[in-house]
Order: structure tokens, then C-alpha cells, then sequence
């Protein structure tokens, strides 16, 4: 079964815990009123353990969350949001219900975007990987709301992200003539040779997508994964050429 149909139901808010476990407690008609920490032991889930969970919960609740800052939601989003995420038809009314309860729910988006942050806390690829997910979902309908764009600003710095942080993803999805390779890099432009390899090195590890996937990127956004990995290859081949680097 995919992750999308494990997420939903009571046994599964009850092992995430916290106000992404309440919200798919309540979707399932449950009232979870006891916060379960799943760093500490919490139970599997049909073999995917609470950080799958977690991942995949929090791009739909955020997702909810941001559809509500430019008033609508549009069959754009809903529609890539399907396609990028692989969700079969059997699964889609199991997640509309949670991204309804979320986008219904009086709650800010902070305290999920916190729960995030601190099941994640030191992954920082995985973070970034649902704060892509987020601008894949944004920029469905052809452009990017300034409303969208300030939330999505204010999610990294709850990740834990600088503002130039930030910008190397904005850039990744909105630069007109392509994202710098050196930003996608983490470097400068004066850095040395040897730090651009190391740079780029560092990035290859931490966004494989099997290094990933098994710190807990459910294997439904490997398409995301890949994409990923493919723009830090590009920017160091980009690199590579106009320094001449073998």
C-alpha cells in the first residue's frame, strides 16, 4: 500500500503524534489527545515508520495551509499535485479529506511547520525536499503569488533556514534564465576548484535519493528526488565547463 493510504486513519495519528497526528486523527473521526513522540520508539505503520508519515502529512497540511493566503485553490494545483505525487485515484478522497480538515482548521500553519522541524531537526535535505514540494504545488497554475511566496518564506525560517537558504530554492523554481549553478551549489563564485568539488560531493551525498528515501522521503516523491539530484549535476557540469575543470 502507498504511503497515502496509510496515513489516513487512527493508529496513524496516534504513532506521529502532535497537531499533524490530531489532524489525521480527526479526519478519521478520532480524537487523539495524547502526544506520542515517534523520535522515541513510536510504532510502524505497515512498514512506514513515522517520518514517512510525517513527510507526506506535512506537504498535504502546508499545501492546505498555503491554498488559503491567495484565497483559492486551484484545479491546476490540485491537479499536479496528483501527478507530481503519484497519488492513485483509490487514495485521492483520503487525502482531500486531510487537506480539508487542514485548510478548515483554525490553527496557524506554524505549529505544523515546528512539528516538521523537529522530527527533521539536522536533515536539513529532507526539509528542503518538502519546502520544494511546496513550490512544485505553488507553481502548478503558472505563477507564483506574492502571498505564496511569503509563506513559503516564513516555513524555511521555521526549518531552520537563512534567508540565502531560501533563495537558492526560490531561484531553483523561478529564475528566468535558470537557477546560478554556483547558488544551486552552496558556493561562491571565488571559491576554489577543490571547493566546488567538495561542495558538490556534499550535495550528491545528502540529496541522494536512496539517502533520502531512507531517512524518511517516502519512496512516492522519488520523482522529486531525482529532479533534485539532477539540478546540483547540472550546475557542477555547468561549472565544470566554464572553469575547465576534468
Amino acid at each position: 500500500m502507498s504511503i497515502w493510504g496509510k496515513i489516513i486513519g487512527g493508529a496513524a495519528g496516534f504513532a506521529l503524534g502532535g497537531p499533524l497526528g490530531a489532524i489525521l486523527g480527526a479526519t478519521a473521526g478520532h480524537v487523539v489527545d495524547k502526544i506520542k513522540s515517534a523520535a522515541n520508539g513510536g510504532p510502524q505503520l505497515g512498514g512506514h515508520d513515522p517520518r514517512q508519515v510525517a513527510f507526506a502529512t506535512g506537504v498535504i497540511v502546508l499545501a492546505a495551509k498555503m491554498a488559503k493566503v491567495d484565497g483559492h485553490v486551484s484545479r491546476d494545483e490540485i491537479n499536479a499535485f496528483k501527478r507530481v505525487f503519484h497519488i492513485p485515484p483509490g487514495e485521492e478522497k483520503n487525502v482531500g479529506r486531510i487537506f480539508d480538515m487542514a485548510r478548515s482548521s483554525s490553527d496557524g500553519f506554524e505549529i505544523y511547520a515546528r512539528q516538521i522541524a523537529t522530527m527533521f531537526r539536522g536533515e536539513r535535505a529532507l526539509l528542503e525536499g518538502i519546502l520544494e514540494a511546496l513550490y512544485q504545488i505553488a507553481l502548478a497554475d503558472g505563477e507564483l503569488h506574492p502571498a505564496e511566496k511569503d509563506f513559503l518564506k516564513k516555513v524555511a525560517h521555521i526549518f531552520g533556514f537563512a534567508d540565502v537558504d531560501f533563495d537558492r530554492v526560490h531561484h531553483a523554481y523561478t529564475a528566468s534564465n535558470g537557477p546560478d549553478p554556483y547558488e544551486q551549489l552552496g558556493a561562491s563564485r571565488d571559491a576554489s576548484d577543490d571547493e566546488l568539488k567538495s561542495a558538490h560531493r556534499k550535495l550528491s551525498r545528502e540529496n541522494h535519493p536512496d539517502t533520502l528515501m531512507a531517512k524518511g522521503m517516502p519512496p512516492e516523491f522519488i520523482e522529486q528526488a531525482n529532479d533534485k539530484m539532477a539540478r546540483i549535476n547540472a550546475a557542477w557540469d555547468q561549472i565544470r565547463k566554464e572553469r575547465g575543470i576534468r
